[in-house]
């Protein structure tokens, strides 16, 4: 299976949306060889803006420009871009829905060897509870390399959670991503797998080995946190009435809260919220981070069973 990292992915589509629309402009806080946008600073050295390690000014600069009619992909590690950074991206970005759209790239346990002051693993909940933001966690390279493309199109603030290492490439040349709407990638009427990003390969994994044990799970592919898919949802839960959420993430804020609400407001089912269980991460390699934080096909199978159990 071909493998990809999403910010490499982001950096070649920068690059591309770069040859089309002359307002696009990229900012970076000095780290534009590991978020990839040095492509795009290659390309196009008088629209790219290295600002420094100073990432509240990187967001004042690019609502600055979204302010002037330009369209900026701000860009840094996920820690500082929605840590450092929140009061500028709520107050000065979202506060006046301005066409800011922030890349962050390094996001969630998978990075690995820096440990847990670098493993952003609240960056969902933070960018979902601000009034107006769209969240975006592409699942491979296809599927950010169309995200960037429909984030420059979306009026209006946009956060864009990046990976990393290299992940599997899950989708081809057919497959088309649309903000706000999720894609069922497998049928099953026993249980409904709900992912976002790299554990959306981790779900079709688990629900593989589940058919071993003929237990037919759905799979479907949360790419868009905010605005969700209710409807998408409301459906699975309908059929399968058993859900599992995975997500590289704090389970408090992220996916499986988001997918919560929308159940216990519409179509309450048995559910369980495979996520980091309120803890900081660690240093380590990004696999054996995730077997130990239980972020993998086999934990996802454990889930489904305990959840179908609880089945009335």
């Amino acid at each position: 299976m071909n493998e990809i990292a999403t910010r490499e992915a982001y950096g070649k589509a920068l690059v591309e949306l770069g040859k089309i629309n002359k307002d696009i402009v990229v900012l970076d806080a000095d780290l534009s060889k590991s978020t990839k946008t040095d492509g795009f600073k290659k390309a196009f050295p008088e629209r790219f803006f290295n600002m420094g390690i100073a990432e509240q000014n990187l967001i004042g600069c690019a609502a600055g420009l979204a302010a002037a009619g330009k369209i900026p992909f701000a860009s840094t590690f996920a820690v500082f871009a929605t840590g450092r950074a929140y009061d500028q991206i709520r107050n000065s970005v979202a506060s006046s829905n301005l066409n800011v759209k922030i890349a962050a790239s390094h996001a969630g346990l998978t990075v690995g060897e820096d440990g847990g002051s670098h493993q952003m693993l609240e960056d969902i909940a933070l960018m979902r509870a601000i009034p107006g933001m769209t969240v975006i966690v592409p699942a491979d390279g296809v599927e950010t390399y169309q995200a960037v493309f429909a984030a420059s199109k979306h009026e209006g603030p946009v956060y864009i959670r990046l990976g990393r290492p290299k992940v599997p490439v899950i989708f081809d040349e057919n497959y088309q991503f649309q903000i706000g709407k999720a894609a069922v990638l497998r049928e099953g009427t026993d249980v409904a797998l709900i992912a976002t990003g790299i554990m959306v390969n981790e779900a079709l994994e688990a629900a593989r080995l589940l058919e071993q044990e003929e237990i037919q799970a759905q799979v479907i592919n949360v790419s868009t946190i905010k605005p969700l898919d209710v409807e998408t949802i409301i459906k699975a839960a309908q059929e399968t009435k058993a859900v599992v959420t995975c997500e590289e993430h704090n389970v408090f804020g992220g996916l499986g809260s988001a997918v919560a609400e929308a159940l216990v407001e519409n179509y309450p089912v048995p559910m369980e919220r495979l996520g980091v269980k309120d803890v900081f991460g660690e240093s380590g390699k990004p696999s054996q981070l995730l077997e130990k934080y239980g972020l993998t096909a086999k934990h996802i199978v454990a889930a489904a069973k305990r959840v179908m159990n609880r089945k009335r």
